[in-house]
């Protein structure tokens, strides 16, 4: 017999109670920063992350310095290029925002994704952050195609990013809340963007489309079909000024 606490307990009582009790099961990391951060974020974070490994990869089998990536030859086939995407070459308006140039463009961007895109998933939820992640990239590259430089390759997630704080600002005026903090800081990414090197034009199209998109989910409410037609629409009229206006605007 064993002591317990008032009287005596049996060894196979004790046994056959502890069979009974649940015992607490260690969450992996990733599904803990995915409940914590949003599981969308965390898997964008992830894509980005895996195509700077693979354009480093790539950069050192052609004999560049890994970190110097865009240098590598996947670089120079997903990068967004306005005059190949005229010429047949449209997966360039999707992949480009999931590459950067260089370790610290890749760490800053991941750090504001992690930052802006945890609240703006927590507050819209999967499926719809998503759509305004994709929408928000899509109008930067469109923007890029109708005013950018022809033959310069643009690359990052910053189109797509500035979205985000696009449609945190459309969720702050539907609830009439204070945008001055916001706005603050939309204007010093803003001013950032002049700086040499940085699309100042990818970041305003990023921005409008992440504002319309999200606006059109805020004024559809809980109608999840009207959602969904609207947002296809808009991923369609953006598809076709990307791939025909912009060739109207070069050539002519």
């Amino acid at each position: 017999m064993t002591p317990a606490s008032v009287g005596f307990q049996c060894p196979e009582c004790i046994r056959d109670g502890r069979a009974t009790v649940r015992q607490p099961r260690s969450t992996p990391g990733l599904r803990r920063a995915g409940r914590r951060f949003g599981a969308v974020t965390i898997g964008l974070i992830g894509v980005n992350v895996a195509m700077f490994v693979a354009t480093a990869v790539s950069a050192g089998i052609a004999g560049a310095n890994p970190l110097d990536n865009q240098f590598s030859p996947l670089f120079a086939q997903l990068a967004q290029i306005p005059i190949l995407v005229e010429l047949g070459e449209d997966w360039r308006l999707l992949t480009a925002a999931f590459l950067h140039i260089g370790l610290v463009h890749l760490v800053l961007n991941m750090l504001a994704l992690l930052l802006f895109g945890s609240e703006l998933e927590r507050q819209l939820g999967h499926w719809r952050y998503l759509a305004v992640y994709l929408v928000s990239l899509l109008g930067g590259a469109v923007a890029l195609q109708l005013f950018g430089e022809p033959g310069r390759a643009v690359a990052g997630a910053s189109a797509a990013i500035y979205g985000l704080l696009g449609g945190l600002a459309v969720l702050m005026l539907s609830r009439r809340e204070d945008l001055r903090g916001l706005l603050t800081l939309l204007a010093i990414n803003v001013v950032i963007s002049f700086l040499p090197g940085v699309s100042l034009l990818g970041h305003l199209g990023g921005l409008v489309a992440g504002f319309v998109a999200t606006g059109l989910i805020v004024l559809a409410r809980r109608r999840t079909e009207l959602q969904v037609l609207a947002l296809m629409l808009l991923v369609a009229g953006l598809v076709v000024v990307a791939l025909t206006v912009s060739t109207v605007v070069v050539l002519g």
